[in-house]
């Protein structure tokens, strides 16, 4: 896999990600197929079933989850390719930290790295489409990066 990835010019853009490894990244494009053909890196999340699904109905709210509905596998990618970049990538640690130690609505640490794993897909989307490097100050979107230490 990470071959074919060399083969298309991708392993030196993708591994600009911070933490992304060159496996991690071409198991998740294997899954994806070309990035390009979602309309939005919104909608690439949603492929992979990361979205968030309400649990409402009249006056019951329950608790909301990822809706599931996707590639299987393409989640197991991504999943495992934040384990490896989470300890690597100072933007996904400290976005993890804060969603971890807010105060309102605080996540688990599981819920964290769903959402991290979410970040992690729109960011290849962008890189992979544009064709441009990762930029931590852009992917950080407001979230101090001094939370990660």
């Amino acid at each position: 896999m990470a071959a074919v990835l060399d083969d298309l010019g991708l392993t030196a853009l993708v591994t600009t990600i911070a933490g992304l490894t060159p496996a991690g990244a071409a198991a998740i494009l294997a899954e994806t197929g070309d990035p390009a053909r979602f309309a939005s890196p919104r909608s690439l999340v949603k492929h992979a079933g990361l979205c968030p699904r309400d649990n409402a109905s009249g006056e019951h709210q329950g608790k909301t989850s990822i809706s599931g509905r996707g590639r299987p596998s393409l989640r197991l990618a991504a999943w495992r390719a934040v384990w490896a970049a989470l300890p690597n990538n100072p933007v996904m640690a400290a976005r993890f930290t804060y969603l971890t130690t807010r105060q309102d609505n605080r996540l688990a640490r599981q819920q964290a790295r769903t959402a991290c794993a979410a970040a992690l897909l729109r960011w290849i989307h962008v890189v992979v489409t544009r064709r441009v490097t990762w930029d931590p100050a852009i992917a950080a979107d407001g979230t101090p990066l001094q939370q990660a230490a």
